[in-house]
């Protein structure tokens, strides 16, 4: 029988294993990229695996590095990457929040488990300014945890690699409610990253959203580069503009949600800013029937602290897991310099 292909679906394959490879530093063998598709929802057996990367590797997109299979992305594959059809890049959000939320299993009793990270590098001659223009923000409850951890050029936080001459830093990610929330039955509907406006100290309403339906980055990433927050004025007058997301719950799961949100935020997990009475407006954002609205902080408001005071940060918005034991008090580290 005559097998007939699709070029359409073998660029998105392509462009997907470009994507895999541009997030690791480190060549990646047709194993592991075949595990990270089949994250993806993309299922490829680890020889057609292979079959793809001879392809991608005569095209020029990609380079056989060492005696295995390993493979890193070239310049031109990163230009095929960036130009790759906006259609194919839309959801690549969603997914991402979907794929984290089932890997994390943090247990709340234990205090232990894999928990969803944001990862920044930052320049090591202004890390340690960097990490003292943060503090005020961990201090004033601004972030998810006040619990982070870095690492040194060459050394991993999961599984980012941090770059020469930069040191990462992994900040809780508030994909880590939806985790544990999903871990006890409750499915929540990711709906939107934002800027919230906050007024007095509490929170007023939305000025900026992106959905994750409709975008191929982290809203967060974009807001910190395009200079809309103001988190410093926040800490500093009570008044500005912080990073937050929006999701929704069922209704009949309040009660149940309520008693795990106050059971984080005894150990010192400060996510949910507020949840909504059923089918009501909250922050002056609708909520569909039969639901409850739910704005949770953004995970990187500490990094966009120091982007306002001028330091070069570069962001990798729900990056990866880590385990909740790696990560330390902020004060520890910040004195460990």
């Amino acid at each position: 029988m005559k097998q007939f292909f699709n070029p359409e679906d073998i660029e998105r394959k392509v462009i997907l294993i470009l994507r895999i490879l541009n997030e690791n530093s480190e060549s990646q063998g047709a194993r592991v990229i075949a595990r990270k598709m089949k994250e993806c929802g993309v299922q490829l057996s680890e020889r057609t695996v292979r079959y793809h990367l001879k392809l991608m590797d005569e095209r020029g997109l990609t380079k056989l590095v060492g005696r295995r299979d390993g493979r890193i992305i070239t310049n031109l594959g990163l230009d095929e990457m960036h130009n790759a059809r906006v259609r194919d890049k839309i959801s690549l959000s969603i997914s991402r929040i979907d794929v984290l939320s089932f890997k994390t299993t943090f247990d709340i009793k234990n205090r232990s488990g894999l928990v969803p990270v944001n990862v920044s590098f930052l320049p090591q001659n202004q890390f340690k300014k960097a990490l003292t223009a943060m503090k005020p923000v961990f201090k004033k409850k601004i972030a998810i945890s006040d619990r982070i951890a870095i690492a040194h050029e060459g050394e991993k936080l999961g599984e980012a690699i941090v770059p020469a001459g930069k040191i990462g830093l992994a900040t809780v990610c508030s994909i880590l409610i939806n985790g544990v929330l999903l871990k006890h039955g409750i499915p929540i509907d990711s709906k939107f990253g934002g800027i919230l406006q906050v007024k007095n100290s509490d929170p007023l309403r939305f000025v900026e959203l992106i959905h994750y339906a409709g975008s191929s980055l982290d809203p967060s990433e974009i807001f910190i580069r395009g200079k809309m927050t103001s988190v410093r004025k926040v800490i500093n007058k009570g008044e500005g503009k912080i990073l937050a997301n929006f999701r929704e719950l069922p209704a009949l799961s309040l009660p149940l949600a309520e008693n795990i949100v106050a059971e984080l935020n005894r150990i010192g997990i400060h996510g949910i800013i507020a949840i909504g009475k059923v089918g009501s407006p909250i922050c002056q954002t609708n909520v569909d029937i039969n639901k409850v609205g739910m704005i949770l902080l953004g995970g990187l408001n500490p990094v966009a602290a120091a982007y306002e005071e001028g330091f070069d940060v570069e962001n990798k918005a729900m990056s990866t897991v880590m385990e909740y034991e790696e990560l330390q008090h902020v004060e520890e580290i910040r004195q460990s310099f």
